[in-house]
């Protein structure tokens, strides 16, 4: 059995992507799964620097904690992308794939072959139009956008080889990351267009992670809100925050190991 590809993907930064990655990564390792992980950002190398991160913490404290196997894609072609994707994956459940906030060939090629697609978004219309254009007057959806038009036949072509070939079907899921203070007949406005989107284009919607700072608290660490007992005493918007990852995992609907392995925090109630 081939890995379940999970692509974090969009055409914008500042969306949550490489933090939500990361934390999705630990939270299915916390549940028993084996996963790999490859950053397709050259340049930033967050999920990798993250997942470099937390193996010193490891060492530095002697500790071990549930990771990842990782690596940056440095090749030249799509044909060494997926030979790397082979064989970092090989073996285990599930192969995670953040790919750079912005047009790159390769991020398009690894949404077009996942299993799972995760777009998060900020709740802003400035977010939206990487999905969909909507009228100025009445916020109706007018168009596609050329990403989502691109996902849509990939879909398409999707499903006809799950029904040729056996494979999977593309599961595409629009994550919502909740800015603060958004007021409330534009959140009325952004939740219709979506919903209006979602039926043309087949996406399904979830909850994503609020602004917090103990996200940017925690990358020099490598923890995740997942490492009880590595945290201190925590806050209650750090339990929030943590039912916001159990909440978002439920959302993706992956297929998870029958049970967590581990006593966990974490672990669904």
């Amino acid at each position: 059995m081939t890995a379940h590809r999970i692509v974090f993907a969009n055409e914008k930064g500042g969306t949550g992507k490489s933090t939500t990655a990361v934390h999705v990564a630990i939270a299915l390792s916390y549940h028993g799964a084996k996963v790999a992980a490859i950053d397709l950002d050259q340049r930033q190398r967050t999920l990798f620097r993250y997942l470099e991160n937390r193996v010193e913490t490891e060492k530095r404290r002697g500790i071990g904690l549930p990771g990842a196997r990782f690596a940056v894609f440095e090749g030249a072609n799509i044909e060494e992308f997926e030979a790397l994707a082979e064989e970092i994956s090989d073996g285990h459940d599930f192969l995670i794939t953040d790919t750079p906030g912005r047009n790159d060939e390769y991020a398009l090629h690894a949404a077009t072959r996942a299993d799972t697609l995760v777009t998060p978004i900020n709740d802003s219309f400035v977010d939206f139009d990487l999905i969909g254009q909507v009228e100025g007057e009445t916020f109706k959806v007018k168009k596609l956008s050329f990403y989502a038009e691109a996902i849509w036949e990939a879909r398409k072509k999707r499903a006809l080889a799950t029904i040729r070939e056996k494979k999977r079907e593309l599961d595409w899921v629009v994550v919502r990351n909740r800015l603060q203070h958004v007021e409330a007949r534009n959140m009325r406005r952004l939740d219709g267009a979506l919903k209006e989107l979602s039926q043309r284009v087949g996406f399904r919607l979830a909850s994503g992670l609020s602004e917090r700072v103990i996200y940017r608290e925690l990358f020099p660490s490598g923890l995740t809100l997942l490492d009880k007992g590595q945290l201190g005493e925590l806050g209650t918007s750090h339990l929030v925050a943590r039912q916001e990852l159990r909440a978002l995992l439920a959302g993706l609907n992956l297929p998870l190991p029958a049970a967590p392995q581990q006593d966990l925090a974490f672990a669904p109630r």
